[in-house]
């Protein structure tokens, strides 16, 4: 698959004058090698590398978070944290308060791959922070039994692309447990799954996975992605506190790269809520997660060049997802793109696609389209292609524009 074949026929502008990043094959050369994964390309003029230090989209001051937390006082005290040091913080704010919260996974006891549970076991101890075998259905069927007796367990996969594994323990048992369960009143809720997702640059086939939609299909479960700090820490409490369980995904390119003022007090961020970031009146762009960004960065461009109002909302819950709102912005703008990173056949897109089509038609001035990752799996050299970039999410808003 070319590059080229996501977006023909576009305008003439200067912001689509960007060189596609040249794959050569040669044979005369021994010296002459690939990059053995994708880079940004150069003298790119729309897809630049994302500047987390100042983006609009991360709190640079404390007054701009508690803006967004009517729960807490304008006077709380917050300090800058990226991805990993808040869901630190919200995993250390949920064993404080209660016993019955146990967190395990492979590695976890150390630290974890991606450090989000460092110094837990020491503060907490090895019976309530530990390590588990390599075997992802038995860390989710422990948890599934836990969460029956009344504990509130935090389960780690280490990587998203290796929870399949666990499948049939979320769907069959996790999902189907209050249900089954029926006037008894049992539950498995506080059952939360952590997992890592998402793209990173070289991860390849087996660390770049983005599992979701798999799981949306699944009436009982609550899927939830966060795009920073701040909404991972308010949205993990709030799992954490959830009578249903949760798979809490984690954009794992964001760990260590988005950093902003996180308040370090406990806070809820409501589940199945989703947050209009920006609002506008010609097109709706829905999204989630890490694409946020260059949701953000294509929007700017949009507007810049073709003079239109873009609104961009984050859904924040995939499952079940905020319907409310994302029609009342479609019926306003009679325009709307759905962008994730994972594949775009049977996607979250898919769905709210359909959504849009059956409660704003008589609104709809253009057909509802999809930017998101192509329907294979994630060669090492060409993640970067893979991936919906700014340039992709600009053309989309032109064409859609155009009707």
């Amino acid at each position: 698959m070319r590059c080229s074949q996501r977006v023909t026929k576009l305008p003439s502008s200067p912001c689509l004058t960007t060189s596609p990043l040249p794959l050569r094959f040669p044979a005369a050369n021994p010296h002459h090698l690939l990059r053995p994964y994708s880079t940004a390309p150069p003298n790119a003029r729309l897809n630049t590398p994302i500047d987390y230090s100042s983006h609009p989209l991360l709190h640079q001051t404390s007054s701009s978070v508690l803006s967004t937390i009517p729960s807490l006082p304008p006077s709380s005290p917050c300090t800058r944290l990226n991805l990993f040091q808040s869901i630190n913080s919200a995993l250390t704010l949920s064993l404080r308060h209660s016993e019955s919260t146990l967190l395990f996974g492979e590695d976890v006891a150390f630290g974890g791959v991606f450090r989000c549970s460092m110094n837990l076991a020491t503060e907490f101890g090895s019976e309530r922070v530990f390590n588990t075998p390599l075997s992802e259905q038995g860390i989710i069927g422990f948890a599934v039994g836990l969460a029956a007796q009344g504990m509130r367990p935090i389960a780690e996969i280490q990587f998203a692309d290796y929870v399949y594994p666990a499948f049939d323990q979320l769907v069959n048992e996790a999902a189907k447990w209050r249900y089954r369960e029926g006037q008894t009143g049992g539950h498995v809720g506080g059952l939360v799954v952590r997992m890592p997702c998402g793209g990173v640059g070289h991860g390849a086939i087996y660390h770049s996975q983005s599992p979701e939609s798999l799981f949306t299909h699944i009436p009982g479960l609550r899927v939830v992605l966060p795009r920073s700090p701040s909404q991972a820490k308010g949205l993990l409490l709030s799992a954490i506190a959830c009578n249903d369980p949760v798979l809490f995904l984690e954009p794992k390119i964001l760990y260590r790269a988005a950093v902003e003022f996180v308040p370090t007090e406990a806070y809820q961020i409501p589940l199945s809520s989703a947050e209009i970031l920006k609002s506008g009146k010609d097109i709706t762009v829905i999204s989630y997660g890490h694409p946020l960004y260059t949701c953000s960065s294509a929007v700017a461009a949009a507007e810049r060049d073709f003079g239109i109002s873009a609104e961009l909302i984050d859904l924040r819950t995939v499952y079940p997802w905020d319907r409310e709102t994302v029609l009342e912005s479609v019926r306003r703008t009679g325009r709307a793109v759905v962008v994730h990173e994972s594949m775009v056949n049977a996607g979250v897109g898919a769905e709210v696609a359909a959504t849009i089509q059956e409660g704003a038609f008589l609104k709809l001035e253009a057909p509802v389209m999809r930017v998101a990752g192509w329907a294979t799996h994630m060669g090492l050299a060409f993640e970067r292609f893979n991936i919906p970039d700014v340039t992709s999410k600009f053309a989309t808003a032109f064409l859609i524009d155009a009707y």
